[in-house]
């Protein structure tokens, strides 16, 4: 197996530049089947979540080409299957995406219970409950989800009884292709949910109102192909700031939304950090010690669970007692115990997360327990004196491009090892 090996306590000084967001490609690549024509995806990230959801498309009987590293082409004109693969499916959470995508599409669609990171029970009810009021009828057997609309989808009123973004996309997906009005209430406001959005309406769709806490989606019969180009990733940029601010360095971090920083940039400047913005760019830097601060990650414009864990490198040698309060998530904090192994002082109940600042940390052997969670050991890492081996990166693979190249281009000493399978 692999393995990054880090050697850590060097600043990082330089600039590095952010990939398309990997959130809105693994919603957008279903999304484009509905056009029933090709479309052309631009930005993309170079990231294997983005390899198994085109691989998908691919089982189901599209055609995806790759025209360069960041562009695919993808042609569903002559997709004929609508039963996604278990193999495929249980390596991504956004498998589940497919089952809004093939429904709008064609009425029907069968889908296994997905993979990807486990933070606890997510349970896929609002989904179901939108697919329900669309007119869907559904079935979960052998743990494979089946939606079939023989009548056809209907617009209808959507109430979510959580905020789910996960559920708003699968309803968008589904909705655009029904008859008549659909409205998304509670829905989730995230920036990828507005990129989503956009991408619909480039092939035809009629969607208003994303971004939002209401949107609304009328209907339409025919949809076709589009170029679109991905917005910036939001999490990748939030990594490498707190990258940036952890190890007293001076970072530039190009091809960003400033205004998708914004909750993160508000707790790094309260921690002591220096934040400059610009029109597609932000440079953070440090010179004092970390603060300790408090956090409670929230949905858009929240802070992001999905930056919970980083954050958490970084209170680790700040100056002072900080917590986590983990407001979306039951079960987010299996990262914990692996950076006690660097000497994190921390302890956690339940959903709170408390972390006691220490002068230094020491390389070991950590692992990466999930995506954001491998993140936060390679930001622990760079921080500790002497050499941090971190395995099962598979993990951290699925969200971040180009990881090395970029952390080597601003000054950090990390390298990929193969090592046998019993490393320990």
């Amino acid at each position: 197996m692999d393995i990054f090996v880090v050697e850590g306590g060097k600043k990082l000084n330089g600039s590095i530049t952010v990939g398309g967001a990997k959130n809105a490609a693994v919603a957008i690549i279903p999304a484009a089947i509905l056009s029933g024509d090709v479309c052309t995806i631009e930005n993309l990230p170079t990231i294997s979540d983005v390899n198994v959801i085109s691989q998908i498309l691919v089982q189901l009987g599209a055609k995806v080409n790759k025209l360069s590293e960041s562009v695919i082409e993808i042609d569903a004109r002559n997709m004929d299957c609508c039963q996604v693969s278990q193999e495929l499916a249980k390596n991504m959470r956004a498998s589940y995406y497919m089952l809004g995508a093939l429904l709008g599409r064609f009425g029907r669609a069968r889908v296994p219970m997905p993979g990807g990171c486990y933070f606890g029970v997510r349970p896929i009810d609002q989904h179901l409950k939108g697919f329900e009021a669309l007119g869907a009828k559904t079935g979960l057997r052998d743990g494979v989800i089946s939606l079939t609309a023989e009548g056809g989808l209907k617009g209808a009123c959507v109430p979510l009884d959580v905020v789910s973004v996960g559920a708003t996309i699968n309803i968008m997906l589904a909705a655009v292709r029904a008859e008549g009005l659909t409205v998304i209430e509670h829905a989730a406001k995230e920036p990828h949910i507005v990129d989503l959005a956009n991408f619909l309406n480039s092939m035809g769709a009629d969607v208003r109102g994303a971004g939002t806490d209401v949107i609304k989606i009328r209907g339409v019969k025919k949809m076709h192909g589009a170029t679109y180009s991905i917005i910036p990733d939001q999490i990748e940029a939030g990594t490498y700031m707190i990258a940036a601010a952890a190890t007293g360095g001076d970072v530039t971090i190009n091809n960003i939304i400033p205004k998708h920083m914004e909750s993160i940039s508000k707790k790094l400047m309260e921690m002591g950090v220096e934040i400059y913005e610009y029109d597609e760019s932000i440079r953070v830097t440090r010179s004092g010690d970390l603060k300790a601060c408090n956090v409670t990650t929230m949905p858009h414009p929240g802070f992001p669970t999905d930056m919970q864990p980083q954050m958490a490198a970084a209170m680790a040698i700040a100056r002072g007692t900080s917590s986590i309060t983990e407001g979306v998530w039951e079960n987010r904090f299996q990262y914990v115990a692996e950076l006690k192994k660097l000497g994190v002082q921390a302890e956690v109940q339940g959903r709170v997360a408390t972390f006691v600042g220490v002068d230094h940390l020491k390389g070991g052997h950590v692992k990466a327990t999930d995506l954001r969670g491998g993140a936060a050991m390679v930001v622990a890492a760079l921080v500790a004196e002497g050499e941090t081996a971190i395995s099962e990166i598979y993990h951290i693979e699925r969200g971040y491009e180009q990881l090395i190249d970029k952390l080597v281009g601003v000054g950090a000493c990390i390298h990929r090892k193969t090592v046998s399978d019993d490393f320990k």
